[in-house]
């Protein structure tokens, strides 16, 4: 039977429809080359290679100056509309990446943590080509791979932003380098794409923000990601572009995984 004085509200629940949760978010990482290898080595990359500042892509005296065979390229650059209307363009007539497993060319992960780009493109960066040889074994880094290969892009997705030691080893080189870091919550315009050179010998552009992995092209067998084929290919073909449609204006940095100096 019913209540006589009808039904009762209980003070600790709300008929409004309760707030979607919060996005998980990073600690902005730093455009600094000591920081990002700080935090790849930590993970478990051997010691024997480094990231370094490449200052141009044409004078063959700075270019000098990195270190050789270089394993990824990681460009960091501003968002622009430029960016965005031709990551929309390219995309939309591609499927969603789905490949998974050992034959996978690229071991490619999608980004859904906020400002976590940094992260996404330093995983890029060590976890394919020939860096991931010189991941040391059952590191963080190891495990990682192991259980990411046989996942799905999106359970790639989760597996990252579940995994603690990927996390606290983000929060611990966000707190490094020459500036403050930022606040979690804020909005930065910052982007990291990394180009790897495969087993294939292919160039691939690996952006956590895409449907999935580009394959940009053949190169020799001799070429590393600094090679001139393969700066054509990738590098000054996206900033070419990006110069093109913002008017002549071109801002970002270059760094390159390659052997250390110590």
């Amino acid at each position: 039977m019913a209540d006589s004085e009808g039904s009762k509200v209980d003070p600790h629940t709300s008929n409004e429809t309760p707030a979607a949760p919060k996005k998980q978010a990073f600690v902005p990482l730093e455009n600094n080359p000591e920081v990002m290898t700080t935090l790849v080595r930590h993970l478990g990359l051997s010691p024997t290679l480094a990231f370094h500042d490449v200052y141009s892509l044409d004078d063959p005296s700075l270019l000098a100056f990195v270190p050789r065979p270089v394993h990824a390229l990681l460009l960091v650059f501003p968002v622009t509309s430029t960016y965005e209307n031709a990551r929309r363009t390219e995309d939309a007539p591609l499927p969603e990446y789905s490949g998974s497993g050992p034959e996978e060319e690229v071991l490619w992960f999608r980004q859904t943590i906020r400002n976590a780009c940094g992260m996404i493109g330093l995983l890029h960066s060590a976890c394919n080509g020939g860096a991931r040889e010189m991941i040391s074994p059952s590191t963080d880094l190891s495990k990682l791979i192991t259980s990411a290969l046989p996942l799905d892009p999106a359970s790639r997705a989760h597996l990252l932003e579940t995994t603690p030691a990927i996390a606290r080893a983000h929060a611990s080189a966000a707190a490094q380098g020459d500036t403050a870091a930022p606040s979690a919550d804020d909005k930065v315009d910052l982007h990291f794409v990394s180009f790897i050179k495969s087993a294939n010998n292919n160039l691939w552009e690996l952006d956590g923000r895409r449907k999935g992995p580009l394959n940009r092209g053949q190169l020799g067998a001799e070429d590393d990601v600094l090679a001139e084929k393969a700066l054509d290919l990738g590098v000054r073909r996206f900033l070419k572009r990006e110069e093109e449609g913002e008017g002549g204006e071109l801002r970002f940095s270059l760094v390159a995984l390659a052997p250390s100096m110590d």
